[in-house]
């Protein structure tokens, strides 16, 4: 059955516009309390592919996906569409965290998730507006050329230097023609995606495959074999939360992840001759190493969409959907694209679009099993999760599959010896110190980067504090 709900009313995001209605996955309303084996809370990524292959190892368990607005309407199906290798705490702190070996098994283990990603999609006939055109980071700035040296060292430390090459200025602009361009690093392991039409892809394979998609049901509080909802207590074994930013919106957990927006823009399409100029031929994904992050890609129909960081924290943790745009940002995200590419400065911008993405206080994804109650949690990705979800939505069925196959009989799964895999972050501070707190690092961010760019020197009045607390 088709869903036929009213939705909430916010402002399109390109890739919601370029959904045609046969892409559409379908969801069923929530007439009254049901039983399900297993229940999964929110209908993005880390949700779907939790249940797409729980579906798999699984096939007999009744397994539902609970959404108070719908497939893809959070962070998955509305960000830059970067399904990338990057996880948000970095080789070097899993490293100081979990040991050289943890963290080299890891990326490897992200980078083999690409090849994941490419083999379900042509498995199941799911066109994604995908291209495997890898990142390019750039350089601009003296201190942005010493971060990316520094990348590039690390990522050989780790024996992946055949995966991760500096290019110098010339090398560079053949790939990208962004101005000021000292160098670059680039990485085959990225692909380009429409992440609407990719999340609403494995929804529609998660229907197929036995599992229903529920929604508009929103979940207001977990208990001990229960998930309670507007429309009725689901009864489960399991449950799965895969809230990311709207984490807050479960009873008592307000503290437990920080909704952070980021903001984006598209472009009308561009003629030829501006891509000439620019490059991104080859559509790889493209940001730079500034502490307010950014990050773009060549779209398919051949647009710029483009994106970054640095909208205002909402005390309390607030969700709304008037958040979901910002003048502001809108205007500084547009200066900031012209800046890179000065032969885009009269492409008309047609849609603008943003919302909240899931931080945890320790800025590091996790999966953590919490038996006694039967849950399952994932997530906390801070913008990094286009191919984590993939990574993570694996882990959750092999947890679950090996509770239920009794661990004793069966080789544990590699999958649950990574590092994600534990303790979920301590919380946030209450308010009124989280809202001070984040917003005093947004600021500092952005006048770091204005001070960079001016004096060409490293901010280092700001850079520990900025780097711990808003980059990857």
């Amino acid at each position: 059955m088709s869903s036929t709900h009213k939705r909430i009313q916010r402002p399109n995001s390109l890739w919601e516009d370029t959904l045609s209605a046969g892409e559409r996955c379908d969801e069923e309303p929530l007439e009254s309390s049901i039983r399900a084996d297993i229940t999964i809370i929110g209908a993005g990524l880390t949700g779907l592919w939790s249940a797409y292959y729980l579906s798999q190892q699984l096939p007999d368990a009744d397994i539902v996906v609970i959404d108070s607005a719908g497939v893809g309407f959070g962070a998955s199906g509305r960000n830059g569409g970067w399904a990338s290798a990057l996880l948000p705490m970095g080789l070097q702190r899993v490293e100081r965290e979990h040991g050289r070996d943890a963290a080299k098994q890891l990326q490897t283990e992200m980078h083999s998730t690409l090849d994941e990603i490419q083999r379900v999609l042509a498995t199941e006939g799911i066109n994604a507006a995908e291209q495997r055109g890898g990142t390019f980071t750039a350089a601009r700035s003296a201190p942005q050329l010493k971060r990316v040296t520094h990348e590039v060292s690390t990522y050989q430390r780790f024996g992946f230097g055949d995966e991760y090459h500096f290019l110098n200025g010339a090398a560079a602009r053949e790939v990208c023609n962004m101005s000021e361009l000292a160098g670059a690093m680039f990485t085959p392991h990225c692909i380009a995606v429409n992440p609407t039409k990719l999340t609403h892809g494995i929804g529609r394979a998660v229907v197929r495959n036995g599992a229903r998609i529920l929604a508009p049901v929103r979940a207001t509080a977990l208990g001990r074999g229960s998930v309670t909802t507007d429309k009725g207590t689901i009864s489960t074994r399991y449950i799965v939360q895969a809230t990311e930013g709207y984490t807050s919106n479960i009873e008592g957990q307000h503290r437990n992840m920080v909704p952070l927006y980021s903001m984006m823009i598209a472009t009308e399409p561009l003629p030829d001759d501006i891509w000439d100029t620019i490059g991104l031929a080859n559509r790889p994904t493209f940001d730079d190493t500034r502490h307010l992050i950014v990050y773009g890609q060549r779209t398919a129909d051949g647009r710029l969409a483009f994106g970054g960081r640095g909208a205002p924290y909402h005390f309390g943790s607030a969700i709304r959907p008037t958040f979901d745009t910002n003048t502001t940002m809108r205007n500084r995200i547009r200066a900031a694209l012209v800046d890179l590419f000065p032969a885009a400065r009269d492409a008309r911008i047609t849609h603008h679009w943003g919302g909240p993405m899931g931080t945890p206080r320790n800025w590091a994804c996790s999966v953590h099993a919490n038996w006694s109650d039967g849950v399952v949690t994932a997530g906390g990705y801070v913008g990094d999760g286009m191919s984590a979800t993939n990574l993570f939505g694996r882990i959750v069925a092999d947890l679950i599959a090996e509770r239920e196959h009794d661990s004793g009989q069966h080789d544990r799964s590699d999958l649950l010896c990574l590092p994600v895999v534990g303790p979920p972050s301590r919380r946030w501070e209450p308010e009124p110190i989280r809202w001070m707190g984040i917003n005093a690092g947004r600021v500092a961010a952005r006048f770091a980067d204005i001070s960079e760019h001016r004096k060409g020197k490293t901010s280092r009045f700001f850079g520990g504090v900025i780097d711990g607390l808003l980059r990857r």
